[in-house]
């Protein structure tokens, strides 16, 4: 009996007391997704403006209609609250799409970094964790960013988010609610390639400059890498974003309606309507709400993770010096 009680306290069990080891940059799972649901609701909050104004000219695009302008868009609507017509909506998407979003881009990075250690492919295993985030971010995302830019559009014939699921569920089918994830994916994939790589160049070029200035735990040096890697990545996309929108508000409004969802028809009919100027609509918008949102999203993010980190330091100290 002695001897069983003996084994009960054995040293190895006391190791199971201790929290488990994170699973990468020091953080767990659930951490990542959380500091991604916080930099997300936080970047499109505080852009969602300038996100509604990108969504008014991209879809001004009858024959007769001439395009806008961004004090024009502005002028049009009927009051300054109008810029946050479905923000509500956007909130219920962003949350849980960033939540995944950066979760599989950490795990992706963490993956393909133990498998190619040369750091002269980290462009490469960074976009490619980028191109996987997004592949699994825009399921969820899509079909509330359909709903938000029905509601952006200035005669928006929606009572809010439940009334404009209920009539797009009855009257288009829920596949009207996915129309575009093709179209937001092949968009999206280029845009977060782009933007991870040139988010990571960055901020290794701010290091080579200056070990002080960008310290990983200086919100400058994210943000300044996140605007100019948002800036970039938006105006590659901008043309498959008029795509994406043109098929997210198609038959709303005056909204041209296309036969399918293919990107090639949507193209052709942007082109010949509006001519190629037509495929670059709203892209000042486009790059005022991804330079600064981006800044926002990374420093969010990389405060987020500061904080998780420091509190899992804090219980790994504390759970040591109980056990010690």
């Amino acid at each position: 009996m002695a001897a069983d009680a003996s084994a009960k306290f054995h040293p190895p069990d006391l190791h199971l007391s201790l929290p488990p080891a994170a699973a990468h940059d020091g953080l767990f799972f659930h951490q990542f997704m959380a500091a991604g649901s916080v930099a997300g609701v936080v970047e499109h909050t505080a852009m969602f403006p300038v996100d509604t104004l990108k969504t008014l000219i991209q879809t001004h695009s009858l024959p007769c209609r001439s395009p806008l302008s961004i004090p024009q868009a502005i002028r049009s609507l009927p009051s300054l609250l109008s810029l946050y017509r479905g923000l509500s909506a956007m909130a219920l998407g962003a949350a849980p799409a960033h939540a995944v979003y950066f979760s599989v881009y950490e795990l992706s990075k963490k993956h393909l970094s133990q498998h190619n250690p040369n750091p002269v492919l980290a462009p490469l295993v960074h976009a490619s964790s980028g191109v996987l985030a997004t592949i699994s971010s825009d399921a969820v995302l899509t079909p509330m960013d359909t709903v938000k830019q029905r509601l952006q559009l200035r005669d928006s014939p929606y009572g809010g988010v439940l009334n404009c699921v209920g009539r797009v569920l009855r009257e288009e089918g829920l596949g009207a609610l996915f129309r575009s994830y093709r179209t937001t994916v092949l968009m999206n994939a280029p845009f977060t390639a782009v933007h991870f790589a040139a988010y990571e160049a960055a901020k290794r070029a701010l290091t080579e400059v200056s070990e002080e200035i960008a310290d990983d735990g200086r919100l400058v040096a994210h943000a300044t890498a996140g605007a100019a890697a948002g800036a970039l990545a938006a105006a590659v996309t901008t043309p498959l974003d008029v795509v994406k929108t043109q098929l997210q508000c198609q038959g709303v409004c005056g909204c041209t309606r296309f036969s399918s969802s293919s990107i090639g028809e949507v193209f052709k009919v942007i082109v010949k309507r509006d001519g190629y100027s037509g495929l670059l609509r709203g892209w000042m918008p486009r790059m005022l709400f991804h330079a600064p949102a981006a800044a926002i999203c990374w420093s969010t993010y990389e405060a987020s993770k500061s904080f998780f980190k420091d509190l899992n330091d804090r219980n790994m100290g504390s759970s040591n010096t109980r056990e010690g």
